[in-house]
């Protein structure tokens, strides 16, 4: 994972079920936050953002992440677009220019 962003476009993994997809979603970062290497950022864009509000049990492990020097990141337009500044509970927001300066340097493993 090293050298690696994380791009999060979606508050759910997969199509179909809702419930199914956040789960997965969830169990995705509960095992990611173990590994001996993490990604170098994890970048949330469209309802991506929403897995840095307190209504997701995914910010819990975004926060484990963060702790362990993985920068975590919003769009500032999708949080402006879903009105979740103010929810935020990790990371920081950005814009697309950081995500295109990190997509230059590293490789992009995109979650949806």
């Amino acid at each position: 994972m090293k050298n690696k962003v994380i791009l999060v476009s979606s508050n759910q993994l997969g199509r179909g079920d809702k419930e199914l997809g956040e789960n997965i979603l969830e169990t995705y970062f509960t095992i990611l936050k173990q590994q001996p290497e993490l990604p170098t950022a994890i970048f949330c864009m469209n309802s991506g953002v929403f897995t840095m509000t307190e209504d997701s049990f995914v910010s819990v492990h975004l926060k484990e992440i963060e702790a362990k020097g993985v920068e975590v990141l919003a769009c500032k337009t999708c949080v402006d677009h879903y009105e979740v500044e103010n929810k935020l509970t990790v990371g920081k927001i950005s814009g697309m220019a950081h995500f295109i300066e990190l997509q230059a340097k590293y490789e992009v493993i995109t979650i949806s």
